[in-house]
């Protein structure tokens, strides 16, 4: 393996990017580098030529078919391709001395994610995954009304379509929860009770999990990729209060037991909402990315977050394949 000492790329200093995948979600992530500032978006790259010619050509960048093309040209890729292909990729780069921003989720194998997460700590680079739920900012005003939660419930709907499934719901979906779930409790998984079942696919459409904490904090996690609507909450209930977070429309009601007595001389329960800001969150991923290659710090999500999620929905999987 080769070794590599990474300096932080200098403030002034711009590094070279190029989008590893540019079909539905790649497409974006090129959008995202062409716009800032820090650095260049040199190339895009895609199996199919056109599609990549097409995204290059938008914003000036260079279009390749074959990724071993770019990398002797570029500082750092986003990689977004399917997720049996992370790990080759990833390797590939990562040996090579390129950061690397992995579409969720990070590879295939608890193995293969430890192994990435090896070589990027050796060669001292940004591994980063792509969690974006993380970057809502509805997520802002959870964390700072966060006291020690109890119970978590977690729901995300989807419509069916026929992209991303060669992965099942809990990888595809459920994952984001997961992750966010796992971030915010901070404490170790005692035990997990899944279901779920295939309906429109050959993989697990629906699916159920309760996961118990060490701390005995419980979330109870419901992923649907055969919904007829779109829905993202995330309610949490802790001493005194209770939040429940609407993630797509970006909203958060937040209702507390006051210190006053109501009529019946029970204490009163204080209701306030706040809506957020609809931001960028792939742009604030994308940004979070540069700014830990600048400095050489710790992106937002980094592989030991992507290795963490990924083990618990492999778990969550691997329960309910056993019950099929």
């Amino acid at each position: 393996m080769r070794r590599f000492i990474f300096t932080p790329v200098s403030m002034s200093q711009l590094f070279k990017v190029a989008v590893v995948g540019v079909g539905h979600l790649g497409k974006w992530h090129a959008d995202k580098y062409a716009s800032a500032a820090d650095c260049e978006l040199l190339a895009v790259v895609d199996t199919n030529i056109e599609n990549a010619r097409d995204i290059a050509q938008k914003h000036g960048a260079d279009a390749y078919s074959d990724y071993r093309d770019i990398i002797p040209l570029v500082d750092a890729i986003s990689l977004v391709v399917p997720t049996s292909l992370h790990y080759k990729i990833a390797r590939e780069f990562l040996e090579a001395g390129i950061h690397c921003l992995i579409e969720k989720p990070i590879t295939e194998s608890i193995a293969e994610a430890e192994t990435l997460i090896e070589i990027a700590r050796e060669n001292t680079l940004v591994l980063q995954v792509g969690h974006i739920e993380r970057f809502n900012s509805v997520m802002i005003g959870i964390a700072e009304r966060l006291d020690k939660p109890r119970f978590l419930e977690s729901t995300r709907l989807a419509p069916f379509t026929t992209r991303a499934t060669d992965v099942s719901v809990i990888l595809d979906l459920m994952i984001h929860d997961i992750d966010i779930i796992l971030d915010l409790i901070s404490s170790p998984i005692r035990r997990i009770s899944a279901s779920g079942i295939p309906v429109l696919s050959d993989t697990i459409d629906i699916a159920n999990a309760r996961i118990e904490f060490e701390n005995h904090c419980v979330a109870n996690v419901t992923a649907s990729r055969i919904s007829r609507k779109r829905e993202r909450k995330l309610r949490i209930f802790q001493k005194n209060t209770y939040l429940s977070a609407d993630l797509q429309d970006k909203l958060l009601a937040v209702n507390r037991k006051s210190d006053l007595d109501n009529e019946d001389g029970y204490k009163d329960i204080r209701h306030e909402e706040f809506r957020f800001e609809d931001n960028d969150a792939l742009n604030l991923e994308v940004l979070d990315f540069i700014n830990a290659i600048k400095t050489g710090g710790r992106p937002k999500v980094d592989g030991e977050d992507g290795k963490r999620a990924l083990e618990t929905a492999i778990a969550i999987t691997r329960q309910i394949k056993e019950s099929l």
